[in-house]
């Protein structure tokens, strides 16, 4: 059967329902995501349109490619088009899942760094906030973390610093703030400071406390940033703490 060029769309429809599925599990990542940072559904709702767009891909995928060879074989070149443009929609989705997955599956389930394992910077404004919203709780199980910690992220360690807590109080404000994070409280006489990080798609919340203590003429600081859902964090609050302590480190 030979394509029209008369301008109208001659493609079966199977060739466009799987164009269509393509796109719309593409469009379906970004919505889920905003969907849930703008308070559209919860986070969980998001996730399930994330599973929606794997879904679609797989079956633009791999039907796409028998639809290809299909209508190769036909001599039908608007529908091999419509098949190879879902099929390659289908491997951008499970290319970006595909990333997420093998991200978490290369970092312990956890989602609360320290870079005191022992005795952890405590939160106190913050707290109130976290348990609002029903968060995981704060406390550091040592335990249970540590050691998972140390072998993942070995630079969350803490800052030795020669420069007074004073000056690195004022720095370490300037950091969180330079790197788009909102300050909740900044007390300099404790020397802790509290701060929440937003992460872009989905709008998930984690929490930062930086404590700032004077040691030997110089300073020490420690920083700890804790998630307030989810079981693992992909690594996002030691990859946070990592920036803090660069930004620190090169000020």
């Amino acid at each position: 059967m030979s394509e029209s060029f008369d301008g109208q769309d001659n493609r079966r429809w199977w060739a466009k329902a799987l164009l269509v599925g393509a796109v719309v599990g593409l469009v379906a990542l970004p919505i889920g995501a905003l969907g849930s940072r703008f308070g559209i559904w919860p986070f969980m709702g998001g996730f399930a349109l994330l599973g929606v767009g794997v879904v679609l891909a797989t079956i633009a995928f791999f039907l796409g490619v028998i639809g290809a060879v299909y209508a190769n074989s036909k001599g039908l070149n608007a529908d091999r088009k419509s098949c190879l443009i879902a099929v390659v929609i289908g491997i951008v989705i499970l290319g970006l899942m595909g990333n997420q997955f093998m991200t978490a599956s290369g970092v312990p389930p956890i989602h609360n760094i320290s870079t005191d394992t022992l005795n952890p910077p405590e939160f106190d404004k913050i707290v109130a906030l976290r348990e609002a919203e029903g968060a995981n709780p704060l406390a550091y199980d040592a335990a249970q973390i540590a050691e998972q910690q140390r072998a993942a992220y070995p630079y969350v360690k803490p800052l030795v610093s020669g420069e007074s807590p004073n000056e690195m109080f004022g720095r370490a404000v300037s950091a969180l703030e330079s790197l788009g994070m909102e300050v909740v409280s900044a007390d300099e006489a404790d020397g802790i400071i509290e701060a929440t990080d937003t992460t872009f798609w989905f709008g998930f919340k984690d929490d930062v406390a930086i404590r700032i203590r004077g040691e030997g003429g110089g300073s020490v600081v420690d920083i700890r940033s804790v998630s307030r859902v989810g079981q693992s964090d992909l690594g996002k609050n030691a990859e946070r703490i990592g920036q803090i302590l660069n930004a620190l480190g090169s000020s």
